[in-house]
C-alpha cells in the first residue's frame, strides 16, 4: 500500500536526516528529496541557479526562500512523486512551510507527516566536522565512528575523501546557529497542527530506522 503523502525530516545538521531518508524513501519506493543535494548538483554543473547559490552554501547561510521553493515546485510537478515524497531538510522556514502546504493542498496531498530528529549539540558537532565524502561515488565516512579502512580513501572505489566546504568547523557552528534561529520554529508550527512526531536521533542507525518506520507505519494506518 502507498504511503501517498509527503514525508518531512526535520533536524539540524548532523541529526542523521540524509541516511535515514534514503534509506525510508528506498523501501516505500518514494523519492527522495534534499535541497543541499539539488543545489550541490546545481553548483557541481555550473548552472545559473548554482552559481547564485555557492556563495550562500559555503558561508553556512540558508538559501533564500525563492530560490529555494522555485526548485521544489518544479520537482514535486515531477510524475515519480504522485504516490509520495521524502523531504530531507525541506522546509527550513516557516515561509516555506507555508508555501509547501498550498503546493500539496493543489496536488490533491493530505498533511505531510513530520519526524524531528533531536540530538545534542556536541554529537552533532562530532557528527558533522567529522564527516569525508567520496570524490568520486559519494560514499560518506567520519574519521571519529566511521573512518575508511586507508585513511583519506574511499573503500568502494579508492577515491579521495573530501571535507565538504558547509562541514568545517567554524562553518558548522554558523549551520547549527542558522538552524536554532529559522528552522527550529518550525517544530511548534507542526506540532500545533497535530503533525510532528519527535524521534531519539542521537541513537544508533538502526535504532533510529525502528523509529521512523514505526511513525510511518501508523500514519499510513491513519
Amino acid at each position: 500500500m502507498a504511503l501517498k503523502r509527503a514525508v518531512i525530516f526535520l533536524g539540524p545538521p548532523g541529526a542523521g536526516k540524509g541516511t535515514q531518508a534514503k534509506q525510508i524513501a528506498q523501501s516505500y519506493g518514494l523519492p527522495h528529496l534534499s535541497t543541499g543535494d539539488m543545489f550541490r548538483d546545481a553548483i557541481s554543473r555550473g548552472t545559473e541557479l548554482g552559481n547564485m547559490v555557492k556563495p550562500i552554501m559555503e558561508r553556512g547561510d540558508l538559501v533564500p526562500d525563492d530560490l529555494v521553493m522555485k526548485m521544489v515546485e518544479e520537482r514535486l510537478s515531477r510524475p515519480d512523486c504522485a504516490q509520495g515524497f521524502v523531504f530531507d531538510g525541506f522546509p527550513r522556514t516557516l515561509a516555506q512551510a507555508s508555501v509547501l502546504d498550498g503546493i500539496l493542498k493543489s496536488r490533491g496531498f493530505p498533511k505531510p507527516l513530520v519526524i524531528d530528529f533531536v540530538v545534542s549539540e556536541d554529537k552533532l558537532m562530532r557528527r558533522v566536522s567529522g564527516r569525508r565524502t567520496c570524490s568520486i561515488g559519494g560514499e560518506i565516512y567520519n574519521i571519529y565512528d566511521a573512518p575508511s579502512k586507508i585513511e583519506g580513501i574511499c573503500d568502494v572505489d579508492g577515491g579521495k575523501l573530501v571535507q565538504r566546504p558547509d562541514d568545517r568547523p567554524e562553518v558548522v557552528k554558523e549551520r547549527l546557529a542558522a538552524y536554532e534561529r529559522q528552522t527550529k520554529p518550525l517544530t511548534d508550527y507542526y506540532r500545533a497542527q497535530g503533525l510532528l512526531e519527535a524521534i531519539d536521533a542521537g541513537a544508533g542507525v538502526q535504532e533510529v530506522n525502528r523509529a521512523v518506520r514505526q511513525a510511518l507505519n501508523g500514519a499510513r494506518r491513519s
